[in-house]
């Protein structure tokens, strides 16, 4: 079993920035074959929406929203996931959950952490 625990959340003023991290620990077999990671937010009445991924070989995606002010990155050395957020507008607010995932077989297994709050204020 891996648990996957956030940081870095809070409430900025619009235009600010905010650094989350996350840590992966327990069962190492599976912590030297996590896959890709990620950033996902959910607010209140919404389904959970995807922010960015970073692949194990570094190869990043973004949401549209996101792109040009976010910026994902992972240390696999430490089994954490970074996401640098810059210009950050009131429609950031949200708890921000990191994933990761494993290709088990035929099966994609993935796990979550327990989110982090996000809050921007105009």
């Amino acid at each position: 079993q891996v648990r996957l625990v956030e940081s870095g959340g809070g409430l900025v003023q619009a235009g600010g920035s905010l650094r989350l991290s996350c840590v992966a620990s327990g069962n190492a077999h599976m912590l030297r074959d996590i896959g890709a990671m990620g950033w996902y937010r959910q607010t209140p009445g919404k389904q959970r929406e995807w922010v960015a991924s970073v692949t194990t070989n570094g190869s990043r995606t973004y949401a549209e929203s996101v792109k040009g002010r976010f910026a994902i990155s992972r240390d696999n050395i430490k089994n954490s996931v970074y996401l640098q957020m810059d210009s950050l507008k009131p429609e950031d607010t949200a708890v921000y959950y990191c994933n990761a995932g494993w290709n088990v077989g035929s099966t994609y297994l993935e796990n979550w952490g327990q989110g982090t709050q996000v809050t921007i204020a105009s």
